[in-house]
């Protein structure tokens, strides 16, 4: 039984996006679960699309996500070279074959020397191949007309550039997008004039939006390209988390799965036929969930870059820890670190009559003011202020929600929240003082 090989070919015509994201990782996937060997091939022939650093782009992008490779432009390979522009001698010498035989011919420009190749597409000849995740698919000959192979500037057209490489390069499995059906029986064409072994196809489905529309760079609601979430702050373990479940479903009932969890699943007979939805709302989700799994350390250090480029003073590295533990719970990226920050210390302070009332009905102004005279002589440290409402509640006889719901209504206006001596530190004692100062001044019934 042969080797399994696959490979993912992008164009360096731009940024990698959600949709090559996702038949990169499942190639990836399909032959790490086999295996087998997971190829890059750089198709570049289109020169007036390629965008510099496109390569580089589509390559550093994958490595963030966490995919390795084991042949490419960057890694070399018995198989090279794999750049389609460096290939050019492979298809002019397998379409000069053609002419030989021929099963092609040469159209020429009006009053020019200048040619085009065309394939002669046989007449009355089914095409069919089962599909990995279509099944059984049927095409016939006549259905197509002769295709040119070589453009007159004597480079390949994609189908008959990638039937060579993939014939070449020993490619086993071409696992891609929907888009490339109608393209299969004309490359099918090519591996049969030369006696080839044709290779076994899958094709992926869409990915669409929430409005069940095809998923386009043009979509503005939906951020598209894996740098801007990179840059946002998501985590790349999500995004490959995330990107998997699109379009294909474990075997087990959960969806956060790491990435050997997710190789050992991956089975191509297990990806839908439906289209795949692009649900804004499960990325949040499944990235708040790694964020969650993050220890504080960790996260301190992924934010501290996003409060710097903010203007942000960090005073050191605990108060940084603090402030990443206390609001882990609620981002949903990294980035959001910012927003969630300036909500935290600038946010405006409120009693609403629900806290009102609580703290009327437990009594609660003697425990403030208690709690306020003896915030005064300590040195503010999370321990201290721990300590601090353990007297409190001691010297007042309060305890239990009466004590911890009253401090933290007279300190944040909210009835629940992150650790409280975390939270009363973070603020400062300038801040609390003020706040416990307007509380006790409403109880009193003075404002």
């Amino acid at each position: 039984m042969r080797r399994v090989r696959v490979r993912y070919a992008p164009s360096p015509t731009g940024l990698l996006h959600i949709g090559n994201a996702r038949s990169a990782l499942f190639n990836f996937l399909y032959a790490r679960h086999v295996n087998g060997d997971f190829i890059i091939r750089i198709e570049d022939t289109d020169v007036a699309r390629n965008v510099k650093g496109g390569e580089a782009s589509q390559l550093d992008h994958l490595k963030w996500l966490g995919l390795e490779w084991d042949e490419s432009p960057d890694k070399g390979g018995a198989y090279g070279p794999y750049r389609q522009l460096e290939r050019l001698e492979h298809y002019r010498a397998h379409a000069d074959q053609l002419l030989a035989e021929g099963l092609a011919y040469k159209e020429y420009r009006d009053d020019s020397d200048r040619y085009a190749i065309r394939f002669k597409v046989p007449e009355n000849v089914e095409y069919g191949f089962d599909d990995m995740v279509r099944g059984s698919l049927r095409f016939q000959s006549h259905d197509i007309e002769d295709w040119i192979i070589m453009k007159d500037n004597g480079i390949p057209t994609y189908n008959f550039a990638v039937a060579i490489d993939d014939h070449l390069m020993a490619i086993t499995h071409v696992l891609r997008g929907e888009e490339h059906i109608t393209n299969t029986p004309k490359q099918i064409m090519i591996y049969q004039a030369f006696g080839w072994a044709v290779p076994t196809f899958g094709h992926m489905t869409l990915i669409v939006n929430e409005q069940k529309k095809k998923l386009s760079k043009r979509d503005e609601n939906v951020i598209q390209f894996i740098s801007e979430y990179e840059a946002m702050g998501y985590l790349p373990e999500a995004m490959f988390n995330f990107i998997a479940l699109l379009g294909w479903s474990p075997p087990v009932d959960e969806e956060i799965l790491s990435k050997n969890d997710i190789i050992n699943h991956f089975d191509p007979g297990r990806l839908s036929k439906a289209p795949a939805m692009f649900d804004k709302d499960k990325l949040a989700y499944i990235n708040s969930r790694y964020i969650k799994m993050l220890d504080v350390e960790t996260l301190a250090i992924k934010c501290r870059p996003y409060l710097e480029q903010a203007g942000i003073t960090i005073p050191d590295d605990n108060w940084l820890k603090l402030l990443a533990g206390i609001l882990q719970d609620r981002m949903t990226h990294v980035g959001q670190i910012v927003d969630l920050h300036h909500a935290f210390f600038h946010g405006e302070f409120t009693l609403d009559e629900e806290g009102i009332a609580f703290m009327v009905e437990h009594q609660t102004l003697p425990l403030l003011t208690v709690f306020k005279q003896q915030l005064e002589t300590i040195d503010f440290s999370v321990e201290a202020i721990e300590q601090t409402i353990k007297n409190t509640g001691l010297e007042t006889q309060t305890k239990g929600k009466p004590l911890f719901m009253g401090l933290r209504i007279a300190t944040t206006g909210e009835t629940h929240g992150p650790s409280l001596p975390v939270t009363i530190a973070l603020l400062g004692k300038e801040r609390i003082r003020q706040r416990l100062a307007q509380t006790i001044q409403t109880l009193r019934g003075e404002s």
